[in-house]
């Protein structure tokens, strides 16, 4: 369905969001309200208070907060709350396809029941695209941090309940945690016929991007920026246009880069790196993709057609029929046109 031009604005730039953890898009507004829902306290006086701990010093002061505030889903209806609010900002943002991650593990092992949490999820996304334009795919990832046989345990047990993924992912904190660790849970994935993802090169170093590539068989690379500190390995990503799903603010916000001025996606792109721009936990890191690609382009004057070709990137790199990626190819050229007028 080609509902470009139809019900969004066309000032948005059309683009497939690949790097998004559902959990991350939890704003304070909806924190609150699910905790008075579900009669939960909070740790938090209000909303500012909150806020004011948005300031994280790397990944793992963010991944506290990030746990902490998941207390307050605790139903289905609370999934599928906080995954509809994504998808209408999405939409806004000019999202017109999403493969949106959620980490199953952090809800198991808080007492949810398995089928609670993907079936609200789920419920959202069965009528994405009817509702707002957006179609969507789920991707269950697995917490690096986290032994490898309860990764296989909770992803035998969404194979049984026939969970509607289409693939796996793995985040959570990178360093220590090597690729290697979770050889066998990719292999189950494979197996299983599901698509796989992993993060690598955020903190972790460039090594992890090629033993994810070599050791797992992933199909994507979520961040990957660090692969710039490898020649040869950015050779083979360009060789093999391995897509790398960038989240610039992310970076900026976990201190992985110290200013978006420093940041490497200018490069990345004039290299050939097949990479694309994401969000990534946008209630946290200061932006949606719309925001993201604004403090880009004020910051690197990023033009028109490397505007389109970022989101060309997302769409070639998502896992999408021909049908769906020419559709969403030719919003993307209507866009630059319309934006080089």
């Amino acid at each position: 369905m080609d509902t470009f031009g139809e019900t969004h604005t066309p000032a948005a730039l059309p683009v497939a969001e690949l790097h998004l953890h559902i959990e991350g898009t939890l704003q304070p507004e909806l924190i609150f309200a699910l905790a008075e829902r579900n009669g939960i306290e909070l740790p938090y006086k209000d909303i500012d208070e909150l806020r004011a701990k948005y300031e994280f010093t790397d990944l793992q002061s963010f991944l506290d907060l990030y746990y902490a505030n998941m207390a307050v889903l605790q139903t289905e209806q609370d999934f599928a709350d906080m995954t509809r609010a994504y998808l209408q900002r999405a939409a806004d943002a000019g999202v017109r396809h999403a493969e949106i991650m959620m980490d199953p593990q952090a809800h198991v092992q808080r007492g949810v029941p398995l089928a609670i949490c993907v079936n609200g999820v789920a419920s959202a996304l069965a009528t994405s695209e009817q509702d707002f334009g957006v179609s969507t795919l789920l991707i269950a990832a697995f917490l690096r941090d986290m032994p490898e046989d309860n990764a296989i345990d909770v992803l035998n047990q969404l194979i049984a309940i026939n969970a509607p993924i289409a693939g796996i992912g793995l985040d959570s904190a990178e360093v220590g945690n090597p690729p290697s660790k979770f050889e066998r849970l990719f292999r189950r994935a494979k197996d299983a016929g599901l698509h796989r993802i992993a993060h690598a090169g955020e903190e972790g170093p460039a090594s992890y991007i090629t033993d994810s590539l070599d050791l797992l068989d992933v199909e994507r690379i979520d961040h990957g920026i660090r692969c710039m500190e490898d020649e040869a390995l950015v050779q083979r990503l360009v060789k093999e246009q391995v897509p790398l799903t960038v989240c610039p603010l992310s970076n900026v916000r976990l201190r992985a880069v110290d200013t978006l001025a420093d940041h490497p996606l200018p490069a990345m792109l004039a290299a050939g790196l097949n990479v694309s721009v994401n969000s990534d936990d946008p209630a946290y890191f200061g932006g949606y993709v719309d925001d993201n690609f604004r403090e880009l382009v004020g910051v690197h004057d990023l033009s028109v057609g490397e505007r389109a070709l970022l989101a060309a990137n997302s769409v070639r790199s998502a896992f999408l029929d021909n049908a769906r990626k020419e559709a969403l190819l030719a919003q993307i050229h209507r866009w630059e046109i319309a934006s080089e007028d």
